[in-house]
């Protein structure tokens, strides 16, 4: 029997990557994308809920999925301030997870960092631990958490920090092997296609996704 995906931050570099390997996947009779804005996508499976993510519970019911792909991030320059920024990485992932999971929702596919530790002094990676760690408590039979290096890849709005960063990483490339594996960038696309990868292996638990797991591919 064919499934439904609700995706979150089809926007964003990774979400952008995977939305249409969704609706590629025979996995899926429908795609849900939920967001402040519509994609400029006209496709059968597709439906679109466009809303502010502050305001899911008012339309939860359009929100019914098997599998859920949260794409959902931004940066402390973004945001503007540490208080929008928790808002994005973590309040609205955890809102998402919660009625997801009040939903009914089987799997929990999600995008974390590299770093994350809900101890960490580095306050970015604080709150992407903290969002695993409350991501964790939700009760979907499978629980997938990824956690990229600097990702690579056409955003809708550059960053230069990352763009520097990635030149330093794309010279020092032929050095990270082994234990240093993790530290290569990463491109979008390779994330979103282990997002799919384990979405389609249907199993339970809960796995972390270490960043060498992509650059191997």
């Amino acid at each position: 029997m064919q499934k439904t995906a609700l995706l979150a931050g089809a926007t964003g570099l990774i979400g952008s990557q995977l939305l249409p390997l969704l609706l590629a996947s025979e996995r899926y009779a429908k795609v849900i994308v939920v967001g402040r804005k519509a994609v400029p996508i006209l496709h059968p499976k597709l439906v679109q809920v466009v809303t502010e993510l502050d305001k899911l519970e008012d339309v939860r019911l359009k929100l019914i999925a098997d599998d859920v792909f949260c794409c959902l991030g931004t940066t402390m320059a973004q945001a503007g301030s540490k208080e929008a920024f928790f808002k994005v990485d973590f309040l609205y992932v955890v809102q998402l997870a919660a009625l997801a999971a009040g939903n009914f929702a089987s799997q929990f596919m999600v995008v974390s960092s590299m770093g994350a530790d809900a101890d960490s002094r580095i306050y970015y990676s604080r709150v992407k631990g903290e969002m695993e760690a409350a991501v964790r408590q939700t009760p979907f039979r499978a629980i997938h958490i990824f956690r990229p290096s600097l990702l690579l890849g056409e955003r809708a709005a550059p960053r230069l920090g990352e763009r520097l960063g990635a030149v330093v990483l794309r010279l020092l490339r032929p050095l990270l092997r082994g234990p240093l594996l993790k530290y290569r960038s990463v491109p979008g696309a390779a994330v979103a296609a282990a997002m799919l990868r384990a979405a389609e292996d249907d199993g339970g638990g809960l796995r972390v996704h270490s960043s060498e797991e992509f650059t191997l591919r």
